[in-house]
């Protein structure tokens, strides 16, 4: 139920703005904490980032592609995410240069001069039009930054940190993660950098992160509210093993070749985690399984025989398969394949790996026009286009899917399994051989016809599809994983959980432990509510 909106109809939201000592300090997670709270407390919100920059990113129900995090936050509160939560979305393409999404459409590809130069001057009718529209149909608007506020160099043309927030006249909150070391320090080195207008907008201190006895933090505390006369509004815990997806693949740093939680697990799944890597919370459910353990690899002697070899997305197909080939894995995967892995997987750009050729007319993934080849599984080719295909999903599995006959023993009706996800790919892959694949889906596009998606051997061992979420789909995943551990002699496990239902459940747990360690009353007092 909406608080008190019809007694402001010509009033715009209220808004928030979440801002970081640098990145990955926690803004994504703390927005959607504070919107499932207002969720809870009666408000409709909606979460906002003028701008991100991010390879796993998130698909709205009207097929437009926005940042994972915006995706991810408007779950959190309870409604439909629209390109207007994200507006403007860079994909890095290349050490320089990204591919710009604006409304949920790719808008060109520009080096990082160009985008400064060219894009940003123009970008802030783009910006506040969206903000505009959210702020006429929700009570309160909850905007994100990005990185920090206090980098120089970048601060003249800012359309996401402090220069947004003087055109929302947005009170900030500014985050910092104590976990990285030097927490006072990065607070107050933010602010020195700021000019007396931006520095006047910091409302209060988060400081996210915390392990051990607060008792010991609290003389830290009151020199830091001392020394810059703004209250800390409160000190977040660390909260182990918590289930929501991560946005950027920089939660992936240093995890290379290691087994997560490797207590005597029955089946080993190995993610090949390439320089482009996209969207790889595909993999979530798989890590929540209890028999499971995912491990990504980044060099070919870290592979070893695992049980399931994954190829994930990436927004560079044809340069993540020189990576690959340069550390030396089709040779790796080859040798694991003969020697005991049940399955190779491609998902989306891993699927175009997969098959035999990648031709890209238009140089739409190289600097000049040209062709490369595949690893060859699959009797495949791709053709790279100038158009983005967004869309979601839905359909079943196609009658001669493998994994109907490897669910035999589990004694479950595959014909009953809906399966859903979505897709954001730019080439369209063709199969040159059908008798020797077997295809996997049955989808039904926007007009209602039913279509093949998916292709794999006939022996089900290497199979590819464009459907990202696929393992979010509990029964096809379950019965997978059991299909591998029949082939492997283990007993059968059958449902273990709901994905959904642990999603919520997790959103729960973030926005209980956020309600009971800040202090809220003086949050809704700073945005007038």
């Amino acid at each position: 139920m909406s608080r008190n909106r019809a007694s402001r109809e010509k009033t715009p939201a209220a808004v928030l703005m979440m801002q970081g000592t640098a990145s990955d300090v926690g803004k994504s997670l703390i927005t959607a904490a504070l919107g499932r709270i207002l969720k809870q407390d009666g408000y409709r919100v909606a979460p906002f980032k003028s701008q991100n920059m991010a390879l796993n990113s998130y698909v709205t129900a009207d097929g437009k592609e926005i940042g994972r995090a915006q995706g991810m936050q408007a779950e959190a509160v309870g409604i439909t995410a629209t390109s207007d939560m994200n507006p403007i979305l860079l994909k890095p393409s290349g050490a320089m240069s990204a591919q710009i999404v604006v409304h949920g459409v790719p808008y060109s590809t520009l080096s990082a001069k160009d985008y400064r130069d060219k894009f940003l001057p123009e970008a802030k009718n783009t910006v506040l039009e969206a903000l505009g529209r959210l702020r006429e149909t929700y009570d309160v608007v909850l905007i994100e930054g990005a990185g920090s506020p206090a980098e120089i160099n970048l601060k003249d043309r800012d359309i996401v940190n402090m220069n947004l927030a003087g055109w929302a006249d947005a009170p900030v909150l500014l985050i910092a993660d104590i976990d990285r070391g030097g927490v006072f320090a990065f607070l107050v080195g933010t602010l020195e950098l700021l000019e007396p207008h931006e520095r006047e907008r910091v409302k209060g201190f988060i400081i996210n992160k915390f392990r051990g006895d607060l008792s010991l933090l609290q003389s830290g505390l009151d020199w830091l509210e001392q020394r810059t006369g703004i209250p800390v509004l409160g000190v977040l815990p660390y909260l182990p093993e918590l289930r929501i997806e991560a946005e950027d693949s920089v939660v992936l740093e240093g995890t290379s070749g290691r087994k997560r939680e490797d207590n005597g697990k029955d089946l080993d799944i190995a993610v090949i985690r390439y320089p482009r890597i996209s969207n790889f919370t595909d993999f979530d459910p798989l890590e929540d399984e209890p028999d499971t353990v995912v491990r990504y690899v980044t060099r070919a002697e870290e592979l070893g025989t695992p049980d399931v070899i994954l190829l994930p997305g990436t927004k560079n197909t044809a340069a993540d398969l020189n990576f690959l080939r340069e550390q030396g894995f089709p040779a790796a995967i080859s040798y694991a394949l003969r020697s005991g892995t049940h399955q190779l997987v491609g998902i989306c750009g891993g699927y175009q790996m997969l098959g035999g050729k990648l031709l890209d007319p238009y140089a739409v993934e190289s600097v000049e026009p040209g062709e490369s080849e595949g690893l060859g599984y699959l009797p495949l080719s791709t053709v790279f286009l100038q158009q983005k295909t967004t869309v979601r999903v839905r359909g079943s599995l196609a009658l001669e899917h493998p994994l109907k006959l490897q669910v035999a023993a589990v004694g479950c009706n595959p014909m009953e399994w809906p399966v859903e996800g979505y897709e954001i790919h730019m080439g369209t892959t063709t199969n040159h051989d059908p008798s020797s694949v077997r295809t996997l889906f049955t989808l039904i596009d926007s007009e209602e016809r039913t279509v093949p998606e998916g292709w794999g051997t006939l022996d089900g061992q290497v199979w590819g599809t464009y459907m990202h979420g696929l393992f979010h789909n509990d029964e096809l995943r379950r019965a997978w994983l059991d299909g591998i551990r029949a082939a492997k002699g283990l007993e059968i496990l059958g449902k273990t959980f709901s994905a959904a239902e642990l999603r919520e459940e997790q959103f729960d747990r973030l926005a209980d432990a956020t309600r009971q360690s800040l202090n809220m009353s003086k949050i809704y007092e700073i945005m007038g509510l």
